[in-house]
Protein backbone atom coordinates (compact mmCIF):
# COMPACT_ATOMS: atom_id res chain seq x y z
CA UNK A 1 0.00 0.00 0.00
CA UNK A 2 1.11 3.40 -1.09
CA UNK A 3 0.16 6.13 1.77
CA UNK A 4 -2.39 7.62 -0.21
CA UNK A 5 -4.14 4.02 0.07
CA UNK A 6 -3.68 3.88 3.56
CA UNK A 7 -5.31 7.09 4.66
CA UNK A 8 -8.45 6.21 2.06
CA UNK A 9 -8.57 2.84 4.38
CA UNK A 10 -8.63 4.57 7.59
CA UNK A 11 -10.82 7.30 6.54
CA UNK A 12 -13.05 4.87 5.12
CA UNK A 13 -13.10 2.67 8.24
CA UNK A 14 -14.21 5.37 10.21
CA UNK A 15 -17.31 6.08 7.74
CA UNK A 16 -18.33 2.91 8.29
CA UNK A 17 -17.79 2.84 11.74
CA UNK A 18 -19.18 4.59 14.86
CA UNK A 19 -15.65 5.77 15.61
CA UNK A 20 -16.00 9.01 13.82
CA UNK A 21 -16.78 12.42 15.64
CA UNK A 22 -17.56 15.72 14.17
CA UNK A 23 -16.28 17.32 11.42
CA UNK A 24 -17.58 15.11 8.72
CA UNK A 25 -16.68 13.22 6.54
CA UNK A 26 -13.75 12.03 8.02
CA UNK A 27 -11.99 12.31 4.45
CA UNK A 28 -9.40 14.42 4.04
CA UNK A 29 -8.49 15.21 7.16
CA UNK A 30 -7.13 14.08 10.58
CA UNK A 31 -9.96 11.95 11.85
CA UNK A 32 -11.97 13.22 15.15
CA UNK A 33 -12.38 10.01 17.40
CA UNK A 34 -14.59 8.40 19.99
CA UNK A 35 -12.00 8.86 22.62
CA UNK A 36 -9.91 11.75 22.01
CA UNK A 37 -10.62 12.89 25.38
CA UNK A 38 -9.34 9.57 27.02
CA UNK A 39 -6.37 9.59 24.87
CA UNK A 40 -5.39 13.40 25.75
CA UNK A 41 -5.39 12.38 29.77
CA UNK A 42 -3.42 9.42 29.16
CA UNK A 43 -0.75 11.57 27.73
CA UNK A 44 -0.89 13.85 30.64
CA UNK A 45 0.15 10.61 32.23
CA UNK A 46 3.34 10.51 30.91
CA UNK A 47 6.49 11.64 31.92
CA UNK A 48 7.14 13.61 28.89
CA UNK A 49 4.45 15.59 29.63
CA UNK A 50 4.97 16.16 32.97
CA UNK A 51 8.37 17.68 32.40
CA UNK A 52 7.29 19.94 29.13
CA UNK A 53 6.79 23.28 29.92
CA UNK A 54 6.05 24.06 25.83
CA UNK A 55 3.86 22.24 23.34
CA UNK A 56 3.70 22.52 19.76
CA UNK A 57 -0.06 20.98 18.46
CA UNK A 58 -1.68 20.70 15.58
CA UNK A 59 -5.40 23.14 14.97
CA UNK A 60 -7.26 19.54 14.29
CA UNK A 61 -10.37 18.49 16.52
CA UNK A 62 -8.92 15.53 17.52
CA UNK A 63 -5.74 17.68 19.87
CA UNK A 64 -8.51 20.58 20.82
CA UNK A 65 -7.99 18.14 24.20
CA UNK A 66 -4.64 18.20 23.73
CA UNK A 67 -4.20 21.46 23.81
CA UNK A 68 -6.89 22.23 26.49
CA UNK A 69 -5.15 20.18 29.33
CA UNK A 70 -1.79 21.90 28.01
CA UNK A 71 -3.18 25.31 28.75
CA UNK A 72 -4.97 24.40 32.02
CA UNK A 73 -1.41 22.70 33.17
CA UNK A 74 -0.12 26.01 32.81
CA UNK A 75 1.87 25.31 29.57
CA UNK A 76 3.07 27.63 26.33
CA UNK A 77 0.92 25.97 23.18
CA UNK A 78 1.94 27.34 19.88
CA UNK A 79 0.07 26.04 16.87
CA UNK A 80 0.60 27.04 13.36
CA UNK A 81 -1.35 28.63 11.20
CA UNK A 82 -3.24 26.77 7.93
CA UNK A 83 -0.53 26.40 5.49
CA UNK A 84 1.95 28.58 7.09
CA UNK A 85 0.61 31.44 5.31
CA UNK A 86 1.74 34.43 7.41
CA UNK A 87 5.37 35.36 7.75
CA UNK A 88 4.76 34.70 11.69
CA UNK A 89 3.76 31.39 11.45
CA UNK A 90 3.56 30.14 14.42
CA UNK A 91 0.61 31.31 17.04
CA UNK A 92 1.57 31.28 20.68
CA UNK A 93 -1.16 30.69 23.55
CA UNK A 94 0.38 32.04 26.45
CA UNK A 95 -1.28 30.74 29.63
CA UNK A 96 -0.61 33.67 31.72
CA UNK A 97 -2.62 35.76 29.14
CA UNK A 98 -5.38 33.80 28.78
CA UNK A 99 -8.00 33.59 31.77
CA UNK A 100 -8.85 30.05 33.34
CA UNK A 101 -12.85 30.35 32.16
CA UNK A 102 -11.60 31.70 28.38
CA UNK A 103 -9.26 28.46 27.66
CA UNK A 104 -11.90 26.15 26.24
CA UNK A 105 -12.71 29.26 23.44
CA UNK A 106 -9.13 29.79 23.16
CA UNK A 107 -8.11 26.67 22.46
CA UNK A 108 -10.46 26.00 19.19
CA UNK A 109 -9.56 26.88 15.74
CA UNK A 110 -11.52 29.90 15.20
CA UNK A 111 -10.40 30.81 18.98
CA UNK A 112 -6.59 29.75 18.50
CA UNK A 113 -6.62 32.61 15.87
CA UNK A 114 -8.08 35.51 18.57
CA UNK A 115 -6.38 34.30 21.45
CA UNK A 116 -3.01 33.95 19.61
CA UNK A 117 0.08 35.99 19.25
CA UNK A 118 1.65 35.83 15.68
CA UNK A 119 5.26 34.51 16.38
CA UNK A 120 8.37 34.34 13.80
CA UNK A 121 10.14 30.87 13.99
CA UNK A 122 13.17 32.26 15.37
CA UNK A 123 10.96 34.28 18.83
CA UNK A 124 9.77 29.86 19.25
CA UNK A 125 10.60 28.90 22.65
CA UNK A 126 12.39 25.39 22.66
CA UNK A 127 9.51 23.48 22.46
CA UNK A 128 9.71 20.44 24.72
CA UNK A 129 6.72 17.95 23.26
CA UNK A 130 4.74 18.14 19.92
CA UNK A 131 1.70 16.65 19.62
CA UNK A 132 0.87 15.63 16.24
CA UNK A 133 -2.44 15.13 14.12
CA UNK A 134 -2.12 11.72 12.62
CA UNK A 135 -4.12 9.47 9.65
CA UNK A 136 -1.97 6.78 10.17
CA UNK A 137 0.84 5.57 12.69
CA UNK A 138 2.49 2.18 13.71
CA UNK A 139 4.08 1.39 16.97
CA UNK A 140 7.45 1.75 15.67
CA UNK A 141 7.19 5.57 15.22
CA UNK A 142 6.09 6.03 11.77
CA UNK A 143 3.40 8.18 10.90
CA UNK A 144 1.11 9.48 7.79
CA UNK A 145 -0.79 12.84 7.83
CA UNK A 146 -3.17 13.62 5.32
CA UNK A 147 -0.86 14.50 2.76
CA UNK A 148 -0.04 18.33 2.71
CA UNK A 149 3.27 17.80 4.76
CA UNK A 150 2.60 21.33 6.73
CA UNK A 151 3.74 19.11 10.00
CA UNK A 152 7.20 18.10 8.59
CA UNK A 153 7.83 21.58 7.00
CA UNK A 154 6.75 22.96 10.48
CA UNK A 155 9.34 20.73 12.75
CA UNK A 156 12.11 21.19 9.19
CA UNK A 157 11.99 25.11 9.94
CA UNK A 158 12.22 24.86 13.50
CA UNK A 159 14.70 22.23 13.57
CA UNK A 160 16.97 24.47 11.63
CA UNK A 161 16.87 27.33 14.37
CA UNK A 162 17.40 25.10 17.25
CA UNK A 163 13.44 24.84 18.81
CA UNK A 164 13.25 21.77 18.46
CA UNK A 165 16.27 19.01 18.55
CA UNK A 166 16.86 15.67 20.06
CA UNK A 167 15.13 16.61 23.48
CA UNK A 168 11.87 17.02 21.99
CA UNK A 169 9.58 14.38 22.20
CA UNK A 170 7.58 13.82 19.20
CA UNK A 171 3.54 12.14 20.20
CA UNK A 172 -0.05 11.71 18.67
CA UNK A 173 -3.31 10.84 20.01
CA UNK A 174 -5.28 8.30 17.64
CA UNK A 175 -7.67 5.90 17.80
CA UNK A 176 -6.76 2.23 17.66
CA UNK A 177 -8.02 2.24 13.85
CA UNK A 178 -5.42 4.50 12.90
CA UNK A 179 -2.80 2.14 14.31
CA UNK A 180 -1.86 0.23 11.35
CA UNK A 181 -0.03 -2.39 12.70
CA UNK A 182 -2.24 -2.73 15.58
CA UNK A 183 -5.43 -5.63 16.25
CA UNK A 184 -8.11 -2.91 15.01
CA UNK A 185 -6.07 -1.84 12.26
CA UNK A 186 -8.08 -0.17 9.32
CA UNK A 187 -5.48 -1.03 6.82
CA UNK A 188 -5.48 -4.77 7.42
CA UNK A 189 -3.16 -6.83 9.51
CA UNK A 190 -1.39 -8.31 6.44
CA UNK A 191 -0.89 -4.83 4.57
CA UNK A 192 2.22 -3.63 3.18
CA UNK A 193 2.73 -0.45 4.79
CA UNK A 194 5.47 2.24 3.46
CA UNK A 195 8.57 2.98 4.92
CA UNK A 196 8.63 6.69 6.06
CA UNK A 197 10.24 9.18 3.79
CA UNK A 198 13.73 11.15 4.49
CA UNK A 199 11.70 14.36 5.65
CA UNK A 200 9.23 12.53 7.78
CA UNK A 201 9.76 12.71 11.56
CA UNK A 202 8.88 9.83 13.92
CA UNK A 203 6.70 9.58 16.70
CA UNK A 204 8.27 8.85 19.97
CA UNK A 205 4.94 8.14 21.64
CA UNK A 206 1.48 6.69 19.95
CA UNK A 207 -1.53 7.21 22.89
CA UNK A 208 -4.29 5.62 22.33
CA UNK A 209 -7.97 5.42 24.51
CA UNK A 210 -6.54 2.38 25.65
CA UNK A 211 -2.65 2.60 25.73
CA UNK A 212 0.30 4.29 25.77
CA UNK A 213 3.18 2.87 23.16
CA UNK A 214 6.18 3.97 23.63
CA UNK A 215 8.07 3.35 19.86
CA UNK A 216 11.48 3.50 20.74
CA UNK A 217 11.34 4.45 16.72
CA UNK A 218 14.45 3.51 14.18
CA UNK A 219 13.53 6.07 12.14
CA UNK A 220 16.14 8.96 11.99
CA UNK A 221 14.45 13.17 12.14
CA UNK A 222 15.52 15.12 9.60
CA UNK A 223 17.56 17.78 10.55
CA UNK A 224 15.88 20.75 8.61
CA UNK A 225 14.37 21.50 5.28
CA UNK A 226 14.98 19.53 2.75
CA UNK A 227 15.47 22.29 0.21
CA UNK A 228 15.90 19.69 -3.16
CA UNK A 229 12.33 18.50 -2.45
CA UNK A 230 10.39 21.93 -2.40
CA UNK A 231 9.48 23.34 -5.87
CA UNK A 232 9.47 26.67 -6.47
CA UNK A 233 5.84 26.95 -6.15
CA UNK A 234 5.63 25.72 -3.15
CA UNK A 235 8.46 28.27 -1.69
CA UNK A 236 6.39 31.06 -3.14
CA UNK A 237 3.70 29.79 -1.06
CA UNK A 238 5.09 29.90 2.61
CA UNK A 239 7.31 32.84 3.20
CA UNK A 240 9.10 31.22 5.71
CA UNK A 241 10.54 29.37 3.57
CA UNK A 242 10.97 31.58 0.38
CA UNK A 243 12.85 34.02 3.02
CA UNK A 244 15.60 31.07 4.21
CA UNK A 245 15.83 29.17 1.11
CA UNK A 246 19.17 28.95 -0.54
CA UNK A 247 19.92 31.63 -2.90
CA UNK A 248 20.21 28.69 -6.13
CA UNK A 249 16.57 27.54 -5.31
Amino acid sequence: MDKQAVREAVWDAFDAGDQARFPFPPHDRIPNFAGADAAAERLAETEAWESAATLKANPDAPQLPVRRAALRAGKTVYVAQPRLRDPDPFLRLDPAEIPPAEIDDATTVSGIGEYGTPTAPEDVDHVDLIAAGSVGVTTDGARIGKGEGYSDLEWAVLRELGAVDADTTVATTVHELSVLDGPESAAGADADLPAPDAHDVPLDLVVTPERTVRTDTPYPRPDGVDWDALGAEKLSEIPVLAERAPEEK
